[in-house]
Parts: structure tokens; C-alpha cells; sequence
């Protein structure tokens, strides 16, 4: 456990020496107050709407999908790009300690960015009157969190594969966008009883959700999911680290 949180730190810190750190929170933020602020101007001109916890979840949720592959990109890629994976490879550190280090300190970077966006859930409480649903705010961020873990886990097993930052970035954008959104229409177009139907909703990142998890109801199954998917990419990107290890 030491050496994964002495290589998590590192790659925390290393994320705040770094201005495309702040671009990405700044990004996320702002697309986030836009959203929050129109929806504030709708109610405001709009007697009956009341604006709910989803004016904010589901944005979150959808940036975190776009700017996780910048977090995650550098992670093993720009070890193998300057050569340094090598020094990692031959110190006391087993390869999954360095694949989980380096998913932890993606992962509590992601979790710091989230924790500021618990502002507009608490601006939104003060706002509506008597406040605003607290369990769908609950399970909402059990979510985020749990969507933030399997995420980064995607990304690191990806960044594992390649010596280019920039072609990670590529294809583990490509992934998510399958994943959270291509999946969700191709089962629309298959139909109830198309052939592997059942496989292809089940793979939906996008439908465990906002099926339950947005809507304040916390399903195990959700979790068991967004957890397997998060343990099978660690897994993968260790044997990714130990077949790098013997080329």
C-alpha cells in the first residue's frame, strides 16, 4: 500500500504543477455554471418549473466523460514516451502497485474537481423553496464517483498500450463516446429481441445512470457494474504493464 499511494501522490501533485490541470477544472466548472445559471433564468420566468438536481448531475456526468481522457492520457503513455517507464519497471514496485498508483492519483484528482461542483446542489437548496430532494443529490454523486472510478480505470488500461499521449487521448475519447453514448441507439435500432440485446444495454455506462442513480434510487447492480468494469481495466492494464515488461 505504500508504494501505491507514494506513486498516487506523485501523480496528484504532478496534476496541479501542470496548467492543463486548471484548464480542465476551469472548463468543467464553467460549462457547469452556464447550464446551472440558464436553468436559474428559466425558473425565474417560468413560475411553474422548478429547477431539480438534474440541471447539474447530468451535465457533470457528461463532462466527465469528455475531459477524463486528458487526465488519464499521460498517466502510462508519457512514461513510455520519455523513457521513464523503464526506471519504474526496474524499481521495488510490482507492476499492478504502479497501475493502481497511477489510477488513484487520477481518480482523487477527478474527485477534487467534483467536490467543488457540491456548490451548486448547496446554491440550489438555498434557492428553492422548501429545498431540493436530497436523496436524488445522494445517489447522483455515489455515481458521479463511481463513473469518475471506472472512467480513469478505462484510461489507464488504455494509456498502458500506447507511447503516444496523443493517440490515448484518441482512442480512449472514441471508447467513451461508444460507451456512453453509440451504445444507447445501437440497442434502439436492434430492438427487444435482437441477438447479444441484453450485452450491449448492460455495457451501457449511460443507462446505469441515469436509469437509477440520477433519479435517487441506488441499485446494486449499478455499482457492482460501474466497480467490475473499474477492477477488470486495472487488471488489463497490469497485464498490459508486465507484457511491456518482457518485450
Amino acid at each position: 500500500m505504500r508504494n501505491i499511494w507514494i506513486i498516487a501522490s506523485r501523480e496528484y501533485k504532478l496534476y496541479f504543477s501542470s496548467p492543463v490541470a486548471y484548464m480542465i477544472a476551469f472548463v468543467l466548472l464553467l460549462v457547469l455554471g452556464i447550464f446551472f445559471f440558464l436553468n436559474l433564468q428559466v425558473a425565474a420566468f417560468q413560475p411553474g418549473f422548478v429547477p431539480g438536481v438534474e440541471v447539474f448531475l447530468a451535465p457533470l456526468a457528461t463532462m466527465l466523460v469528455m475531459i477524463t481522457p486528458a487526465v488519464t492520457t499521460r498517466l502510462l503513455a508519457e512514461e513510455k514516451r520519455l523513457g521513464t517507464i523503464e526506471l519504474l519497471l526496474t524499481a521495488p514496485v510490482r507492476d499492478w502497485e504502479l497501475v493502481i498508483g497511477k489510477w488513484l492519483g487520477g481518480f482523487l484528482f477527478l474527485l477534487t474537481i467534483v467536490a467543488i461542483t457540491i456548490i451548486f446542489p448547496l446554491m440550489l437548496n438555498q434557492l428553492v423553496k422548501p429545498g431540493i430532494d436530497q436523496g436524488p443529490v445522494i445517489s447522483g454523486y455515489i455515481g458521479i464517483i463511481l463513473l469518475c472510478a471506472a472512467l480513469v480505470g478505462i484510461g489507464v488500461a488504455i494509456s498502458s498500450l500506447f507511447s503516444n499521449p496523443i493517440a490515448a487521448f484518441v482512442t480512449t475519447l472514441g471508447v467513451f463516446i461508444f460507451l456512453w453514448w453509440i451504445l444507447d441507439p445501437i440497442t434502439r435500432v436492434m430492438g427487444p429481441a435482437g441477438s447479444g440485446i441484453d450485452l450491449i444495454r448492460y455495457l451501457n455506462f449511460s443507462d446505469h445512470f441515469f436509469a437509477n442513480l440520477f433519479r435517487g434510487v441506488i441499485e446494486l447492480g449499478d455499482i457492482i457494474f460501474y466497480l467490475s468494469v473499474t477492477a477488470l481495466s486495472l487488471f488489463l492494464g497490469t497485464v498490459s504493464v508486465e507484457m511491456g515488461r518482457w518485450r
